[in-house]
């Protein structure tokens, strides 16, 4: 604005009285005196007007001059202070309206450069969503059908691009409902209010883009590796863009990281041009604040991912990685850690407790053994299915073709396993089984987490005390912080999810089950008219059914003891010769009526305890020993005594058979079984034949275990060279088997067996 020019101009006034004073006062008055050019004083005053401002210049003339060129002056004065007013009055007004002009003329500039900028805003995101939709539809495309076969993590580096796509259409479709033009001063708040409608699907679709754009340049990289591979991507590019000099996929794949940085620089542009007066003006200030801090959230979380990307995974590491990473800072860091754990464990110092953790914590553990547990006992579930579909009981010949229940039971267990079960199978695998490894995969990564911040925590306590920490322990610290952070914010999200998934995995299990129930009732419903008691009344079909399951489990009860008995009875095995001696001599000291076989190996635990091997013969001398319990008995072995478990000794049968007369003897038992002794032709006299009637087979299936012995199989002839061995024990028989070679035997594992039980004769292999 324009000051006004201080003005000044002579008036002539009367000269005063001496006595007289200025009715402006001192402070409003200057006043002196001078001489004029005839010789005569002169009074000159400046006067200040408080109308105008100016300061008027009085001059007072001499006492004698005259009254006519006193009123002329007067006349004068009021003249020019009129005109000096309408002067200052129109400098004023133009001054005022220049003012306006430059005003209006710096809002004009203003709303241009506001429409410039929300024109700016606007035209670029829908340039951004063009080369982004060409991007991942018309360049990705190409690449699959152009490459064949499609490079390896292709579809990986377009991963989360689609929610970014669909963020930024919806954008740009909520201005266009609007259908205001970028110029109406409603369409700034119409942008507003759609970018803070957004804000939160807008954060969680650019931060899970930002958090994975590492992995897209690592593939990138390993395309440009590969020469002749990438020639042949910038050329399906170029072909797919002409109008774009783009040379790589990182060109778009870039866009999201740089477009949500450049939000907030665009949204403050606009409000740096628009007026606070604006309606819209509060609006657009909280929208760049939001933009802001949606970065700044951003920006946080891609940090914190990258700290559980680089803990989280398993290293498989051998011995020699393991040497080759140790150092100097590695062995103190590790020893820092273990004398912090020792310190703990020995209460010389606190350790830090952060409860709200340790639930977490401690509920990750209990939820990670459940799901385990269950995954355990559904693959053990299928593995049980598997076995049952695998027994196929319908395909035997039950020699009951005339009957009609074979018939429908052949037919429903055929449509069962045909059908039934294994497609009761496939959705426990794939609904099931599969979920629950998924699962059980995903929990190696917060279970890392964990681990590595309990490292980092001990780390953390030994520089926690310090004033003054150094630029390395400051990383350690924000580590620390970082990695709690992480496992507060997201455990208790991972803890939710896993609990929910398997809930829902028992419920899918509960509802399988109910759809073969139906199943299994559908298909009985449809033979039940052909079974004979289909037409029995509800209350008589069950009384029937009751009675015919008690009467079959009486049988398989009965079966099931006959088999027992028939197990627990001792097997029918050949005697040594050194057990027919030690039989005899048992025999003659304590009647035959003392005399017990051990049915399994016997063992000693005790004092007088006594090992003995199965099928040995001893004789009780005492059903109890010395404190007079049963379970032990004294027993005599020939020669030795001591005690045994009752409950491994039978009581033992010698059999009365008498050897066949005749070389076609009549045998009436079967002729795989094996006899209890050994026959002596001793006592009867000799009989002419052809060819020997006994032969020496093993028993057993025998290995052998060192040079000195041979092995043979059960049923093989063996030739006996001498019944005892160089220390004279017949507890080993040197024997010759088939191919001549020979070694040492058990004799217990020999028997003697008639020549027609099947064997081919050899007369070198005879007694």
């Amino acid at each position: 604005m324009e000051v006004p020019r201080r003005l000044s101009f002579p008036l002539v006034l009367p000269k005063p009285a001496s006595s007289a004073r200025s009715p402006l006062g001192a402070a409003g008055q200057t006043a002196g005196s001078s001489k004029d050019q005839t010789g005569g004083e002169k009074f000159i005053s400046e006067e200040k007007t408080p109308e105008s401002g100016v300061i008027v210049v009085v001059e007072a003339p001499p006492e004698d001059g005259k009254a006519a060129r006193r009123f002329s002056s007067q006349d004068s004065f009021s003249e020019e202070s009129s005109l000096s007013e309408e002067r200052l009055e129109e400098e004023a007004r133009e001054t005022q309206r220049r003012a306006e002009e430059e005003e209006a003329a710096a809002k004009e500039r203003a709303a241009q450069r506001q429409q410039l900028a929300i024109q700016e805003l606007v035209e670029s995101e829908r340039s951004y969503l063009r080369l982004l939709q060409l991007s991942t539809v018309t360049i990705r495309s190409n690449l699959q059908q152009q490459l064949q076969p499609p490079p390896a993590g292709l579809d990986s580096m377009f991963l989360h691009i689609e929610e970014v796509i669909d963020v930024s259409s919806r954008l740009l479709s909520l201005l266009d409902q609007k259908q205001l033009q970028s110029g109406e001063p409603d369409f700034l708040q119409s942008l507003c209010d759609s970018f803070l409608s957004l804000s939160s699907e807008m954060e969680a679709a650019y931060k899970e883009y930002l958090a994975h754009y590492n992995h897209v340049t690592e593939v990138e990289k390993s395309y440009k590796q590969k020469e002749a591979l990438w020639n042949e991507v910038v050329r399906v590019i170029k072909a797919a863009a002409p109008d774009v000099n783009a040379t790589s996929l990182s060109f778009f794949l870039v866009m999201p990281v740089q477009r949500i940085a450049r939000y907030p620089l665009l949204l403050q542009t606009i409000q740096k041009h628009t007026d606070a007066s604006h309606p819209a003006y509060a609006l657009l200030e909280q929208t760049a604040h939001t933009s802001v801090a949606l970065n700044c959230r951003i920006n946080e979380y891609k940090r914190f991912r990258e700290v559980a990307d680089k803990y989280r995974k398993t290293e498989m590491l051998t011995i020699k990685d393991k040497i080759v990473r140790l150092n100097t800072h590695s062995i103190a860091k590790k020893t820092a850690r273990l004398g912090q754990q020792i310190k703990h464990e020995a209460g010389l110092k606190p350790k830090l407790v952060d409860e709200e953790f340790d639930a977490l914590e401690g509920f990750f553990y209990v939820l990670e053994n459940g799901i385990l547990e269950l995954l355990e006992n559904v693959e053990m579930y299928l593995q049980h299915l598997q076995g049952f579909l695998s027994c196929r009981t319908e395909d035997f010949d039950l020699d009951m073709d005339g009957e009609k229940a074979p018939i429908c039971y052949k037919e429903i267990t055929t449509a069962l396993r045909q059908w039934i079960l294994p497609m009761f199978e496939k959705r426990m695998r794939k609904l099931i089984h599969q979920p629950l490894c998924a699962l059980r995969d995903l929990l190696v990564g917060p279970r890392n987490l964990i681990r590595k911040r309990l490292d980092k925590l001990l780390d953390y306590e030994v520089i926690e005390g310090k004033p003054n920490l150094s630029y390395e322990e400051q990383a350690v610290a924000n580590t620390y912080r970082t990695l709690n952070t992480l496992l507060l914010t997201e455990l208790p999200q991972f803890n939710g999810l896993a609990l929910q998934m398997m809930w829902s995995t028992l419920g899918t299990f509960s509802c399988l089950h109910r759809d073969l129930a139906a199943d299994m009732e559908q298909l009985f419903h449809s033979f039940a008219q052909q079974l004979p008691h289909s037409s029995l009344s509800p209350g008589a079909f069950w009384e029937w059914a009751e009675s015919s399951v008690l009467e079959g489990a009486r049988r398989l009860q009965h079966l099931c003891r006959m088999v027992e008995d028939k197990l627990n009875a001792p097997d029918a095995q050949p005697l040594s010769p050194s057990s027919q001696r030690r039989l005899k001599q048992l025999t003659d000291k304590h009647g035959s009526g003392k005399i017990f076989q051990v049915m399994s190996t016997v063992v000693g635990t005790r004092d007088l305890d006594l090992n003995l091997t199965k099928g040995e013969l001893v004789a009780v001398i005492s059903e109890a020993d010395s404190r007079g319990d049963r379970r032990r008995w004294l027993v005599d072995v020939g020669g030795k005594r001591g005690y045994a478990a009752a409950s491994k000794l039978i009581r033992y049968h010698q059999p009365t058979d008498d050897p066949p007369p005749s070389p076609h003897p009549n045998l009436t038992e079967d002729v795989t079984a094996r006899r209890r002794h050994s026959y002596s032709l001793a006592g009867n006299a000799p009989l002419p034949m052809s060819q020997p009637c006994f032969q020496v087979v093993g028993a057993y299936d025998f290995t052998a275990r060192s040079k000195h012995e041979v092995s043979f199989r059960a049923g093989e002839p063996v030739r006996i060279l001498e019944p005892h061995d160089k220390r004279g024990s017949p507890e080993w028989s040197l024997v010759e088997v088939r191919g001549g070679q020979r070694g040492y035997v058990p004799s217990n594992y020999l028997a003697i067996m008639p020549v027609g039980a099947g064997l081919p004769p050899n007369p070198g292999f005879f007694l």
